[in-house]
Order: C-alpha cells, then sequence, then structure tokens
C-alpha cells in the first residue's frame, strides 16, 4: 500500500496533468498563427477557376468550420476539441483533404516509432557501456581520446551533423540512399529483400540520431563512474584484490546505472525532436515530415494531431520508466 499511495498515485497525477497541460497548449499555439485553414482553402478553391457565388461560400465556410473544430466561441472549440482528443479523433487533414488526420498519424507513426526506438535503445546501451570503461580506464590514451571525440560531436544540432552524413554517404560516397523509406516501386512486404531495403534507407537517419546519443551518453556516464571510484566500497574492493572487470560490470557499473536511467526519460523529449528534423533533412516518411508538412500548410487539425500524439507518447515512455525505476533501485523498495 505504501508504494501505490506514496510513489504510483503521484506519478499517475503527475502524468495525467502533463497530459491535460500540453493538450490545452497544443490547443492554444496553432491559434496564434496569422493562417486561417479555412480562408486559405477557400482561396484556393477560387483560385483553380471555380466560380463561387457569395451563398455558397457562406455555406462552404461554416461546413469547414464544422470539420476543423472552429465553430462556436473559444471554449465551445476547447471543449469539442477535448472530446475529439478522447475520441482520437482531429477530424480531417487540410492539405490532404478530406483524409482524416487520424489515419496520416496511423501511417507515419511505425516509421518514427521503429527510428526512435532502435536509436534510442542502441545509443542509450553503447553510450553507458563506453562511458563505463572510459571512465574507469581514464588514463588510457584510447579512453582520452573516445572521450575527446565525443566532446567534439556532442555540440553539434541533429540537422547539422544529418546533413554532414547525407554529403559524406550520399552525395560524395554514394553507398547510401539521400531520401525516402525504401525503393521506389518496391511493394511492402515481410520478406528479407524488403526489410534489408527498410535498413539501407534508415541507416543513415539512424547514425546520425545514435552517434549524438552514444556521445551525450558516454561524457555522463565517464562523470559519474569517475565520482563512484572514489567511494569507499570500490577503494575496499580493490584492496581486497577484486578484479578490475569484475569491479568494473558488477560494482561501478551498476550503480552508475541507476541515474543514466533517469537521464533516459528526462532525455525522451529532445531525442524525440531531433527525430523529427532528423526525419525532414532525409525526407524520411514519418512524423517529422508530416507536421513539416502541416506547418507549411496552416494545417490546425494535423499539426494539434501530431502534437498531442507525441505528448501523450513522451509522458507514457516516462511514466512507464518511473514506474520499472523500482526494479532497479531496491532503495526505492525498501522505503
Amino acid at each position: 500500500m505504501n508504494f501505490v499511495r506514496r510513489y504510483l498515485i503521484p506519478r499517475l497525477i503527475s502524468y495525467f496533468l502533463v497530459i491535460f497541460v500540453g493538450i490545452t497548449i497544443v490547443f492554444i499555439v496553432p491559434r496564434l498563427s496569422p493562417i486561417d485553414p479555412v480562408q486559405q482553402m477557400i482561396n484556393t478553391i477560387t483560385t483553380m477557376g471555380t466560380y463561387m457565388d457569395p451563398q455558397a461560400i457562406e455555406k462552404l465556410t461554416e461546413t469547414l468550420k464544422d470539420l476543423y473544430g472552429l465553430r462556436g466561441s473559444l471554449w465551445q472549440q476547447y471543449l469539442n476539441f477535448l472530446g475529439r482528443f478522447i475520441k482520437g479523433d482531429f477530424g480531417p487533414s487540410f492539405f490532404r483533404f478530406p483524409v482524416p488526420v487520424s489515419k496520416l498519424i496511423a501511417d507515419s507513426l511505425p516509421w518514427t516509432v521503429g527510428l526512435l526506438s532502435v536509436s534510442t535503445f542502441l545509443s542509450w546501451l553503447i553510450g553507458n557501456i563506453l562511458g563505463g570503461i572510459c571512465g574507469f580506464f581514464y588514463q588510457k590514451k584510447w579512453a582520452r581520446f573516445l572521450e575527446n571525440t565525443a566532446m567534439v560531436i556532442r555540440p553539434i544540432p541533429y540537422y547539422i551533423f544529418a546533413l554532414i552524413l547525407l554529403l559524406i554517404f550520399g552525395y560524395f560516397l554514394k553507398i547510401l540512399p539521400i531520401a525516402g523509406g525504401f525503393s521506389i516501386g518496391t511493394t511492402p512486404s515481410f520478406s528479407l529483400r524488403f526489410i534489408a531495403d527498410l535498413v539501407k534507407y534508415a541507416l543513415l537517419p539512424l547514425l546520425s540520431m545514435m552517434t549524438l546519443g552514444i556521445a551525450v551518453t558516454l561524457q555522463s556516464m565517464r562523470l559519474i563512474v569517475q565520482n563512484i571510484l572514489r567511494e569507499d566500497f570500490i577503494v575496499f574492493a580493490k584492496a581486497g584484490g577484486v578484479k578490475n572487470r569484475t569491479l568494473l560490470f558488477k560494482y561501478v557499473i551498476r550503480n552508475a546505472m541507476l541515474p543514466q536511467i533517469t537521464g533516459l526519460a528526462l532525455s525522451m523529449g529532445q531525442i524525440f525532436g531531433g527525430a523529427l528534423i532528423t526525419e525532414i533533412v532525409f525526407s524520411y516518411p514519418g512524423m517529422g515530415t508530416l507536421l513539416y508538412n502541416a506547418i507549411n500548410t496552416g494545417d490546425y487539425n494535423l499539426i494539434m494531431g501530431i502534437t498531442a500524439i507525441s505528448i501523450v507518447g513522451i509522458a507514457t515512455f516516462i511514466l512507464i520508466i518511473d514506474l520499472l525505476y523500482p526494479l532497479f533501485d531496491p532503495r526505492i523498495r525498501y522505503r
């Protein structure tokens, strides 16, 4: 009962509060934009040479306001938006009218989730292992070389690093594709050929995200390990003749992993933002490219749908990490 009252319930309250505040901001921000999606749709129709009398334009305006959730006062629109959000209905898209927003997100979300999950897990795992080894053997030349390399790579923005990889492997060496999710004319299937094609097209976006993630995790893990090496139990273990391999993996890295698990949850938002930017650079068919098109066309419904799904996804990931944390830290279980 103590776990439920002191640990689970406060985190569930925070989880729903974060989603509520985030969804409210998602509703407000697009309405501050000077672009009116209804008027833009009417202008698009009239520029095609279609004549519409004033009564037809007025009826079309009212219909589009219903579709985009813009009818009534701001409070009525907000309540309508919350109802649609709960049902998962964000209305039709503007630039892909009349395709529903939920359909566009369902088509793009698996690409982003696949890219994000693989890059996050691998960069976190590899970064922690390399950071732990570099921190333990900090006097070695190769350890200093790895740390200096990470120090150079870490400040580079995601989109700049993605462009560098694009130029090197896509234009100069020409060994990897520069855009898209799979080869044109390929039929999606579960065959090995199609999976190999997917991996080939995802390799550059994956490398751009993984390299930066590894650099960040390596530096933070190295600092944590060096602090742990000064602890009394490590000094006594060394004096007792414990082998370096046992000391590193059973004593040092296991204790250093606890703050890194917390760091994984806190950095999820930044990683997600980097994934969206990387997708735009490589024209990857994920949520980033979809959001870019939505912003360019002033598509209220699509912007709100993508952002709302992103908020729920990140908040859920952080909640899962919080709930799993007691499995890694026995101090929380004992409390």
